[in-house]
């Protein structure tokens, strides 16, 4: 795993840390007990529209070697996301690009049974942080499906620009689907990061909403 994933990223009782070979008991009852509410939101491969992802163990071994092989050529950072300690979810910053771009995408799905309690917002604030400070990226990148409206509110809620609708962006739920793209650059950042903008704006706003983005 490159230097730059070996981090762990706190805000009260939400963590960001490496997804780990450790994550996999977890990570496959947590996609077995929430396969219907994943559902909406799953891609799926247009030559199997039908085909699920399976919730076990071979699977996961599979994804997580991807993810290392990904890290270590420093275009990927998975992360397992932690609430009181305990696995909930996952975030993935992908597509990392240097050079003029410097950007990446990002990606979050939680635990039905902590939806709705501001994790996902607080680990998209953490995560963007990261990458336009210490990583040194300047722009990051988020698409989401039109019908997803907590995930739209994720990204409106922490100042993401809504950069418009991309017809057919992606095969979910065995379909191709209409994607809105979100991203917020380093210039656009609140003095002080997001997490702390999501802090101030909490005391606020005390409820939101979370799902997959």
């Amino acid at each position: 795993m490159t230097r730059s994933h070996n981090v762990i990223l706190c805000d009260r009782e939400v963590t960001l840390r490496s997804l780990s070979s450790r994550d996999q008991q977890s990570w496959c009852e947590l996609n077995d007990r929430d396969r219907d509410w994943f559902r909406p939101w799953e891609g799926t491969d247009p030559n199997y529209p039908s085909q699920r992802i399976n919730p076990d163990p071979a699977t996961y071994r599979k994804m997580f070697r991807y993810f290392m092989a990904e890290a270590r050529a420093g275009r990927m950072l998975p992360f397992a996301i932690e609430h009181q300690g305990s696995f909930v979810g996952q975030l993935l910053v992908s597509g990392i690009v240097r050079g003029s771009m410097r950007c990446a995408q990002l990606g979050v799905w939680l635990s039905k049974q902590h939806a709705g309690q501001g994790i996902a917002v607080t680990s998209v604030a953490l995560a963007t942080d990261h990458c336009l400070g210490p990583l040194g990226l300047y722009r990051i990148e988020c698409f989401t499906r039109t019908e997803n409206t907590p995930a739209r509110r994720i990204m409106e809620k922490l100042g993401f620009c809504e950069h418009g609708v991309i017809p057919g962006y992606m095969h979910v739920d065995g379909k191709w689907r209409d994607h809105v793209m979100y991203g917020i650059t380093s210039d656009e950042i609140p003095a002080g990061g997001l997490v702390e903008y999501w802090r101030n704006l909490q005391e606020v706003e005390p409820t939101t909403s979370d799902s997959t983005t």
